[in-house]
C-alpha cells in the first residue's frame, strides 16, 4: 500500500513559478512509478509528467515540455514537480499518482492516488 500527499500548490502570477511535491509512505516506493496529472473544473484529468521508479524514464506532455521538470528523491520517498513560465491555462488541480509500472502515461494505470493540490495562475 502507498500514501501519496501532494503540497505546494498556490495562487501565483503568470509567468511565476511553483514546485510541488508528492510524498509516499511505504517502503516500496522506489519501485514504484510516479505520475503527475491534472484536472481544471469541468474538464478530464489530463497527463502532465511521469518518471520511472529509480528515475531513468521522464516523460511530458507537450504543453509542459521545457516549462516543467519532473524529479526524484527515493531517500525522501519524494517526487518534485518544479513548474516554471506559469501560465493561466495551468490552472488546475494537481494529484501525483503511482503504479507498479515502468511509468504512468494514463490515470487508468495508477494504482494509488493523491488528494491533489491546487494551482491558481492569474493572469
Amino acid at each position: 500500500q502507498v500514501q501519496l500527499v501532494e503540497s505546494g500548490g498556490g495562487l501565483v502570477q503568470a509567468g511565476g513559478s511553483l514546485r510541488l511535491s508528492c510524498v509516499a509512505s511505504g517502503s516500496t516506493f522506489s519501485s514504484h512509478s510516479v505520475g503527475w496529472f491534472r484536472q481544471a473544473p469541468g474538464e478530464e484529468r489530463l497527463f502532465v509528467a511521469t518518471i520511472g521508479g529509480n528515475g531513468d524514464l521522464i516523460y511530458y506532455a507537450d504543453f509542459v515540455k521545457g516549462r516543467f521538470t519532473i524529479s526524484r528523491d527515493n531517500a525522501k520517498n519524494t517526487v518534485y514537480l518544479q513548474m516554471n513560465s506559469l501560465k493561466a491555462e495551468d490552472t488546475a488541480v494537481y494529484y501525483c499518482a503511482a503504479a507498479d509500472s515502468p511509468v504512468i502515461f494514463n490515470r487508468a494505470r495508477a494504482q494509488y492516488w493523491g488528494r491533489g493540490t491546487q494551482v491558481t495562475v492569474s493572469s
